[in-house]
């Protein structure tokens, strides 16, 4: 376990890995888990989404991947959950490898399906750390094209950034409904990539010109710990995070 800062207002994303010949089930949990999360106790937003490949920003889906995001009023809800939930238990059941982030809501602006479920009123300007990065967007179908043809190079680009730890393409929609969540050793590594990279730069200028989204969220969070791995690894354990432990 890598442990962070703890804090309030708790914010988890799980990477679900199935073995290969369980994809079905995988598949079925997708709509099987809708109703025990809508009445988990604490639990105040939610999303099943599917992975790119290898966790990469791609069209190409991973049938073995998935991943749960969700917010919790109290980290002892989120605790629970994965403890005892049936959701844990049908992960557990069929071998599953799972990785879970948890996290603090440091900033938020934009929407998700019409409301924030980030949105925090507290200023921690003053902090100095690792910060995890999450853009969603839902692309509006005549934009599909334009955003798939720049969107993916600039992912590239952004995997070999100063600064970059890790991130996992995601979303509840491969097409057009897609999310990239991403971590950086601190702000100023995440910064220079969005606003100085001359690529990215012009990306961004071109949603704006040619709006490509119906709808979109960024938000920024301060990791408070992880548990567990994916394919093998804590994506984070090799790093050396300005944490203190």
């Amino acid at each position: 376990m890598n442990k962070f800062p703890q804090q309030n207002v708790i914010v988890s994303l799980s990477i679900i890995r199935y073995k290969k010949r369980f994809i079905p089930f995988a598949l079925l949990a997708m709509a099987v888990h809708r109703l025990p999360l809508l009445i988990t106790k604490g639990c105040t937003f939610r999303k099943l989404l599917g992975s790119g490949k290898n966790g990469e920003f791609t069209l190409q889906p991973d049938l073995q991947q998935w991943a749960l995001l969700t917010v919790w009023k109290t980290q002892d809800d989120c605790d629970r959950f994965y403890r005892t939930s049936f959701i844990a238990r049908w992960w557990h059941f069929f071998g599953c490898e799972l990785w879970t982030i948890t996290c603090e809501p440091l900033s938020s602006h934009g929407q998700w399906n019409g409301k924030n479920p980030f949105a925090t009123d507290k200023q921690k300007s003053s902090y100095e750390g690792p910060v995890v990065v999450l853009t969603r967007a839902t692309i509006r179908l005549s934009k599909v094209k334009s955003f798939w043809k720049h969107v993916a190079d600039v992912a590239k680009m952004m995997a070999e950034a100063p600064g970059y730890i890790t991130s996992f393409s995601i979303g509840e929609a491969p097409l057009f409904l897609q999310a990239t969540f991403s971590i950086w050793q601190d702000a100023d590594s995440m910064k220079t990539f969005a606003y100085q990279s001359q690529q990215h730069s012009q990306v961004i200028r071109k949603t704006r010109e040619e709006n490509w989204y119906s709808e979109e969220l960024f938000a920024r969070f301060i990791p408070i710990k992880t548990d567990g791995t994916i394919k093998g690894k804590d994506p984070l354990k090799s790093r050396k995070l300005k944490v203190e432990s």
